[in-house]
């Protein structure tokens, strides 16, 4: 499987080593208030059902940072 190179990225794969985790998801919000995530599995198929749980939650994370703010 390819590392992916971004920064947050590394810190959810980091995460996941240090704390013996199969799958890491991390939502966040930026300094500037542009919100994202980052997920980690430990292969192919942990990686894709993280990422596909991110993106199923990804709605009620934006409308939450929007409605409470930072």
């Amino acid at each position: 499987m390819a590392r992916n190179p971004s920064p947050q990225v590394a810190a959810a794969r980091d995460f996941g080593k240090a704390h013996n985790c199969k799958q890491v998801i991390i939502f966040f919000v930026q300094e500037d208030g542009r919100v994202g995530y980052a997920s980690y599995g430990k292969n192919r198929a942990l990686c894709d059902n993280a990422r596909d749980i991110a993106e199923n939650v990804w709605d009620a994370f934006e409308r939450a940072v929007e409605l409470i703010g930072e």
